[in-house]
């Protein structure tokens, strides 16, 4: 795998070269200084991955993402040291295409290196997902249980990863206030950042949005995020939870996992959403959904950063509309406008 380093910062390009080399698997592709050069470099060579710094001078790490993503893409691993004090870059990167986010580790005077294992593990997860290793996929169209239970309430089920925080924040900025429904998220982010994306979220939201919390019961007119590297999943007494189960997912949270719960354990008036995004995770889930008689909705691919994720879905036909970012929030507000009974029963 060729990765290039972007930072200023030389003694951190000197210890990212160095741990990536004590792998038989890397090998550095070029480094740059600052995004421009960034850019140009990776015109001219594009690498298996790019690592990332986001304060530079000249070009910062956002915008080189962005123009990256646009005339050269490739997978971006956003690596900086100043994240709690950079949250909206981060998430202004990953909103541009980048995939994820890890701090920079830390190299001691000595020789010693924290932070490199989160590093090394972020890069082997992207590896898996850019090398079109086989995912395992949500389980099979899952029957609605018999028990002719109701669970009340509304919700709006999305799913997204690279591209997902600035998508995000476009379709929770067109919900109004008095919005009916619950809406949930699983974006594909570290659960380090988990927490500040909702707060950025929050922020560009007439809703609240917050991360969600074990067992709690869904209220309307919030956001919850899933905020683990564990699978956010509805349970079968209809509150969220979180879940270790299945472990052999590449992607975690998974969206799969989670569309599969909702298709199993929801009763209420649903819609769901796949996002911009890298990969399949998602698509055989809305699958699901659609066959359950759920409305779905794909973001298309004008309007995506990534078109991975939608794209699968599209090509499942899973996707009752496909619609570009700016209609798909109008389009989950008219469906939960409608004044219809908010239940859905199954038959004993």
């Amino acid at each position: 795998m060729r990765i290039a380093i972007v930072n200023d910062m030389r003694f951190a390009v000197e210890g990212l070269r160095r741990i990536l080399v004590a792998s038989p698997e890397y090998t550095l592709a070029w480094a740059a200084e600052n995004g421009k050069e960034a850019v140009e470099k990776c015109a001219a060579d594009i690498p298996d991955l790019i690592l990332m710094d986001l304060i530079m001078p000249v070009m910062d790490g956002v915008e080189a993402t962005r123009r990256i993503m646009t005339q050269s893409p490739c997978p971006i691993l956003v690596v900086t040291s100043s994240v709690d004090g950079n949250a909206a870059k981060v998430f202004e990167a990953m909103g541009a295409g980048a995939l994820d986010a890890v701090k920079t580790p830390v190299f001691g005077k000595s020789g010693e290196v924290d932070g490199d294992a989160a590093l090394l593990f972020k890069i082997q997860t992207i590896k898996k997902l850019t090398n079109g290793v086989k995912v395992m996929g949500s389980s099979p169209v899952i029957a609605r249980g018999s028990s002719g239970r109701f669970v009340n309430g509304a919700l709006v089920a999305i799913g997204s990863s690279s591209g997902g925080p600035t998508a995000l924040a476009q379709v929770l900025g067109s919900l109004p206030a008095d919005f009916a429904a619950s809406v949930v998220i699983v974006q594909h982010v570290d659960a380090y950042f988990a927490e500040d994306m909702a707060s950025w979220l929050n922020d560009q939201s007439a809703l609240p949005v917050r991360t969600a919390r074990n067992n709690e019961e869904l209220q309307p007119a919030t956001v919850y995020v899933a905020a683990t590297s564990d699978h956010l999943v509805i349970s079968s007494a209809g509150r969220l939870q979180y879940t270790p189960e299945p472990r052999k997912f590449i992607y975690r949270p998974s969206v799969d996992v989670f569309f599969d719960s909702v298709a199993k354990h929801w009763r209420g008036n649903t819609t769901a959403v796949l996002l911009t995004g890298m990969g399949r995770d998602g698509a055989l889930g809305l699958l699901n959904l659609r066959n359950m008689g759920i409305h779905t909705i794909a973001q298309d691919k004008a309007s995506c950063a990534v078109y991975g994720m939608p794209k699968a879905a599209a090509s499942m036909n899973a996707a009752v509309e496909i619609l570009p970012l700016d209609e798909i929030g109008p389009a989950i507000v008219k469906r939960f406008s409608k004044k219809t009974d908010q239940r859905r029963s199954v038959a004993p």
